[in-house]
């Protein structure tokens, strides 16, 4: 059955069951009354993170019965086997053609199900359920949305309804009905609306009239005064302009008297969205009479007064300042404060709001395209054999052109070759008997550039990569240092673990906090961090507020152990301390250490000692990163550069995040770790990074030239590429960049040196002086000194 802890549901007294009707040793089974599959939890923004999983309304046999809410992520399911898969399956697929099932006799049990926060799945009564917020699929938002308020206060996670992955819907569309004579396929409800009906079953629902998207599950008798309370009529505003005989609005232009059915004000694209699981009917058409002027210009004016007063209020409210005084307001106004929608920060929405404009579809299309006929295209050149008269030179990236080609340089072709692994046996044979390393230190790291590693070497060779290991030394000197190492690391760690006076010290306390908060959110998909904690509820040893358990993910030891590493990394490098991001950062190290406290701490030191710059508090590193790029972008792609210039992106916002922790959210956790050894290698250059940011802008160049005009919509685009990045193809890119430039540099300095040697013969000639040199110096482009570190290879 699906995952079960044994433990009883949380359910009010009111309606808890007698504890006689079901013997203490066993837990009942439960009937299925309701499933839809395909319905997602978002922990984080990245769509990589979302977790699939069934929705399901489940009746608990007792003298009262007690219905539950449930969500069981696909991951739980699987761990059953095909059986509960067919039970969820066949009660989505029966509440298409035989309701919500309730009264058939061929019953589908199941066991009880339960919450697991570290999974997020959940099981709640609906008698514990206070308000739903609803939010149906539009023009905005690709997928409706339910989130669910429990009367203790408490959020659940978010359920999105992905109905285009949906049996049920897809089934539910493909289904023609009798209208008016023809044979039609009817517009199926979207998943949320379907869940409502559901629930209307077995609970009383109240839409508010104060929030459209609130829907109150049992309200009182309070609430119900409060929510379905009309501020004005419908036609309020035509009566007063209708019936005012002071009114300075022309007679010819005074709206005309209503007769015969009110109609419906609800006719907005989201109202009638949701128009049938509301208690108001359909609007159509015929019943719309046309608003007259004034009317019109009356309620412009209350809208924007309505408008900017929430604007105002939520922005005040959101403050962390007004924390404190939050929960003693009114329900209403508590709804402002950090409400979704109009209101949200740009930046939480990836740069452009919920706004995505059709520009930007086109380009995701485009790159889709693109991507499958390059696929094509290497299939097709692989089972054609070349002739010798072409001289175009393919490799693994297809047909490279190096785009500012005034010098006809010849085309680099790629070196690195991850088909073949670095693996245990060769990295034992580069050592000796003693332990040192006996092939030159440059050769492994051009090895590991090439070649990668395979996974069951990495907890070795990282700490030789990094530089945590000498290579040269023997195996006892590296015992001898590596003791140092950990002598050294116990220091730092004692000088806050066990010091009550420094550990609950305003300012590290501070740092706690901050810590905690970023290592529950960082990697949970990872086996170590995805383990159920041995504390209650989830809570963290390590938190400096043990009473926020429920607005944050469950913690467990790794996750604290992380914290701490990150905590006396903040005590190692005072002048910096710890900066959000470095979590990121941190927790592939210690996965591929498996949870190893002291050599993952000095391997990250290691790992921030190269990127230190991009934490800098004032930016300066990053703003010196993203300028390095934007020139390196003008030497090698001039017209993307323009492109780029004329919508205002050469700041090269979208590339900040790829730069400040090295892809980390851009490709899969695999992935990111090989990247890192490649990065770390040094082999080609110090600062590589910017070479597969140009590679990855190079992949969408025709893409963004062509769709992508405005800087919101090249922002979004380079913000939804995460996980759609090729990693081999890009290296590979970047390495052929790499060795463009260098050839580029190289023939920028060959024809300025022959420029000066032409300028000297010339002024002894002319008796010119500089003259010569200056004009003939003006027609060869130079480099700066920036870019020219991008050649420095080594540390």
């Amino acid at each position: 059955m699906i995952e079960i802890n044994r433990a009883p549901v949380s359910i009010p007294s009111g309606d808890a069951a007698p504890s006689s009707s079901v013997p203490e040793d066993e837990t009942p089974l439960c009937r299925l009354l309701y499933s839809k599959s395909k319905v997602y939890v978002n922990p984080t923004a990245y769509a990589r993170d979302n977790i699939p999983g069934f929705v399901a309304l489940v009746k608990q046999e007792h003298i009262n019965p007690v219905y539950l809410l449930a969500w069981i992520p696909e991951t739980l399911l699987d761990e059953r086997g095909r059986e509960e898969w067919d039970k969820f399956v066949r009660i989505e697929s029966r509440a298409q053609t035989a309701g919500s099932g309730e009264e058939d006799e061929d019953a589908v049990l199941i066991d009880l199900p339960t919450s697991r926060p570290e999974s997020y799945a959940f099981s709640v009564p609906l008698t514990s359920i206070y308000s739903m917020v609803v939010h149906p699929p539009s023009l905005a938002s690709w997928y409706g949305s339910v989130a669910i308020n429990l009367i203790t206060g408490a959020t659940l996670p978010t359920l999105y309804f992905h109905d285009d992955e949906s049996k049920s819907i897809q089934s539910q569309a493909s289904t023609l009905v009798d209208v008016g004579g023809a044979r039609r396929s009817p517009v199926p409800s979207w998943g949320g609306d379907d869940l409502l009906s559901r629930i209307r079953q077995f609970a009383h629902i109240l839409r508010s009239t104060l929030q459209p998207s609130l829907y109150l599950i049992d309200p009182s008798r309070a609430d119900i005064e409060t929510h379905t309370t009309h501020i004005f009529s419908d036609d309020a505003v035509d009566a007063i302009l209708t019936h005012n005989s002071h009114s300075p609005v022309p007679a010819h232009l005074q709206p005309r008297p209503l007769t015969g059915q009110v109609p419906t004000h609800r006719a907005s694209l989201l109202h009638r969205s949701l128009s049938s699981s509301s208690n108001y009917p359909p609007s159509s058409s015929q019943s719309l009479a046309p608003a007259s002027q004034a009317r019109a210009a009356l309620l412009q004016s209350f809208s924007s007064v309505t408008r900017a007063t929430r604007h105002a209020a939520q922005t005040i409210l959101s403050h962390p300042l007004a924390k404190p005084i939050v929960p003693h307001l009114p329900d209403p106004v508590k709804s402002l404060v950090n409400a979704n929608g109009e209101w949200s920060s740009w930046v939480e929405k990836s740069g452009v709001g919920e706004y995505e404009g059709a520009r930007v579809y086109l380009a995701r299309w485009a790159r889709v395209v693109a991507e499958e006929g390059e696929r094509a295209r290497m299939r097709e050149s692989a089972s054609i054999p070349r002739s010798s008269s072409q001289s175009e030179e393919d490799s693994s990236l297809g047909v490279f052109e190096l785009l500012n080609s005034s010098s006809n340089l010849p085309t680099p072709k790629p070196t690195r070759d991850p088909t073949h692994p670095v693996d245990l046996v060769t990295w034992r044979s580069w050592f000796d008997e003693t332990g040192r390393g006996n092939i030159p230190e440059h050769e492994m790291r051009k090895q590991v550039f090439r070649r990668g590693l395979t996974p069951e070497i990495r907890a070795q060779a990282w700490p030789f990569i990094l530089g945590v290991m000498p290579w040269s030394a023997t195996t006892a000197e590296r015992r001898s240092q590596w003791n140092e190492k950990r002598e050294q690391y116990y220091n730092i760690k004692a000088e806050w673990q066990g010091n009550e006076a420094v550990y609950n010290r305003e300012d590290v306390v501070e740092e706690r906090h901050r810590i905690d908060v970023d290592c529950r959110r960082t990697d949970r998909t990872q086996p170590l961090f995805s383990q159920p904690s041995m504390s209650p509820n989830g809570q963290s040893s390590f938190s400096p507020d043990q009473n926020d358990g429920g607005s944050q993910p469950p913690s467990n030891d790794h996750v604290d152990r992380l914290a701490t590493i990150l905590l006396s990394y903040n005590f190692y490098e005072k002048d910096l301390g710890y900066v959000q991001g470095m979590s990121d950062l941190c927790a592939p190290i210690y996965v591929v250490m498996a949870g190893e406290e002291e050599i993952t701490f000095w391997c990250f030191v290691e790992v921030m000692n190269r990127m230190k710059q991009n934490f800098l508090r004032d930016q300066s590193g990053m703003k010196k990163q993203l300028s390095t790029l934007q020139q390196l972008l003008g030497i090698m792609d001039p017209e993307l550069y323009r492109h780029l210039e004329k919508a205002d992106g050469l700041n090269l916002f979208f590339c900040f995040r790829w730069v400040l922790i090295n892809f980390k959210r851009e490709f899969p956790f695999g992935d990111v770790i090989r990247l890192w050894e490649v990065l770390w290698t040094d082999y080609l250059s110090n600062n590589f990074v910017l070479f597969v940011a140009l590679a990855v802008l190079e992949s969408h160049r025709s893409v963004i030239i062509r769709y992508l005009v405005e800087f919101d919509e090249i922002l979004k685009y380079c913000n939804d590429l995460s996980s759609t990045i090729e990693l081999d193809s890009t290296l590979a890119q970047a390495e052929v960049l790499f060795l463009s430039f260098a050839q580029l540099v190289g023939d920028l300095d060959r024809r300025r040196a022959e420029a000066e040697t032409a300028s000297d013969l010339t002024s002894l000639r002319r008796r010119k002086g500089g003259e010569g040199k200056e004009a003939q110096d003006s027609r060869i482009p130079g480099l700066s000194e920036e870019l020219r570190c991008l050649l420095h290879a080594g540390r």
